[in-house]
């Protein structure tokens, strides 16, 4: 260092830096001001062009397809989970036709696009009716309502068995030799001690994946079923106004806006006592 460089004073920090802005910072706050400014504007068009004949007239329905799809989310999911406990089990198993048969189960339905495996079921399984009014299951796949829940149960029991299994996988090793070394038999010790450790693991992508089921619900409309996302396709088909798809994407944030607030409280209850 030179002697002049000595006696200039040292450069002042930038005014960002000094005032403790840094620049992912500013960025971070300048997005969060545009969407906060796109959804005030939005929230002003809606209320500006609302027309409370056109809510008369077509209210009840998306309140109609609002219930359908919350029913084919929850029924899907509940069973989706009852299913997933095998499959993961399977996918853990030393034995070698068990695991093949799960990896076979979880790569398919985790690989291939689940819009893909609706049309399989709804327009495939119609091509063997014969054989399945054989067998007492034709009333079923006829209806595109249990197509859809049919499909979305072996969808999201997929995931859920992945994610099962990885929250297994995490539990330690010591868990498992004290309740070997205690006695217990290893159904009891899989039941008393590993899965309840397991699902406050897995409670966080449990929620990620009912939120994913809620919002790739929406694809059932294209074979007839009248969800809420059918409904406004509906809407939209007689009024030809874009804003049905709007109150649409404002039903579907609320949804999934409840579902992560109860879900962040159901998971502050259940592990309370990890944070004492």
């Amino acid at each position: 260092m030179s002697v002049i460089q000595r006696m200039l004073p040292p450069e002042p920090p930038p005014p960002a830096l000094a005032a403790g802005w840094s620049a992912s910072r500013i960025i971070g706050h300048l997005f969060l001001a545009i969407w906060i400014a796109g959804s005030v504007a939005l929230f002003l068009f809606l209320v500006g062009s609302y027309d409370s004949q056109k809510m008369i007239q077509y209210g009840p329905g998306y309140l109609r397809g609002l219930w359908i799809t919350l029913q084919l989310v929850i029924i899907s999911v509940v069973l989706g989970a009852i299913l997933s406990v095998p499959v993961a089990l399977g996918r853990m198993s030393t034995n070698k036709v068990f695991g093949a048969l799960a990896y076979v189960y979880v790569y398919f339905f985790r690989g291939t696009p689940l819009i893909a495996q609706l049309f399989l079921i709804y327009y495939g399984l119609g091509q063997f009716r014969g054989a399945l009014e054989t067998v007492g299951l034709w009333t079923f796949f006829r209806e595109p309502w249990y197509c859809a829940l049919f499909a979305f149960t072996l969808n999201t029991a997929a995931y859920q068995a992945e994610i099962l299994r990885g929250a297994i996988a995490s539990v330690p090793v010591g868990q498992h030799e004290g309740a070997a070394a205690l006695g217990l038999p290893r159904n009891v010790t899989f039941r008393k001690i590993i899965l309840p450790q397991a699902m406050m693991v897995a409670l966080r992508p449990y929620g990620n994946e009912i939120i994913l089921m809620i919002k790739g619900s929406a694809i059932v409309s294209i074979i007839t079923v009248f969800d809420l996302m059918g409904e406004t396709r509906r809407a939209f088909s007689r009024t030809f106004d874009f804003q049905t798809y709007l109150w649409a994407a404002v039903f579907y944030l609320l949804i999934v806006e409840a579902l992560r607030n109860l879900w962040a409280v159901f998971e502050r209850r259940l592990t309370r006592h990890l944070k004492r």
